[in-house]
């Protein structure tokens, strides 16, 4: 009862002095869970993590299915993702080493939602793609008409 009064007493931003775990906000500026959603939604993190999602995979497994991947971004992702407690890694004592991933329970909780939405962004990819060249077809027009007039002609 007391830490609740405590908490209520403190102000939004506080996070750093609570001793229990509390519901992260994203949208505060403070908010410890940041780097967190920063990970999940990482274009290499979130591929493993689907990766994942049908059970353990060796390090050379992902990077044979993840195109355009680098070793460093492979082994940089899959470290924060194991910081994070999302992916655990077991290495095998032998030469060469054997090292496998896979996805804890807070990974297996997580990984089906961004694997939603990669399947959202394939399905709806032409939709996005089309607005993407009208937009870009309106901002290249804006700009010729914002273009000084000696530029268009307009002075001989």
């Amino acid at each position: 009862m007391l830490a609740k009064a405590f908490f209520l007493k403190m102000s939004k931003n506080s996070y750093d002095e609570l001793s229990e775990p509390r519901r992260a906000n994203l949208y505060s500026g403070k908010c410890p869970s940041r780097p967190i959603f920063k990970t999940v939604t990482n274009t290499w993190s979130a591929l493993i993590l689907v990766l994942l999602i049908p059970g353990t995979h060796r390090y050379s497994d992902l990077r044979r299915k993840i195109d355009g991947i680098s070793e460093r971004m492979l082994a940089q992702s899959l470290k924060r993702l194991e910081a994070d407690g999302f992916v655990n890694r077991k290495s095998y004592p032998v030469v060469p080493p054997h090292v496998e991933y896979s996805l804890t329970d807070l990974g297996q909780g997580i990984a089906p939602k961004v694997k939603d939405l990669i399947i959202w962004i394939e399905d709806n990819f032409p939709e996005i793609h089309q607005t993407q060249n009208q937009v870009a077809e309106q901002q290249a027009e804006e700009k010729a008409n914002a273009a000084w007039p000696h530029e268009k002609g307009a002075l001989s």
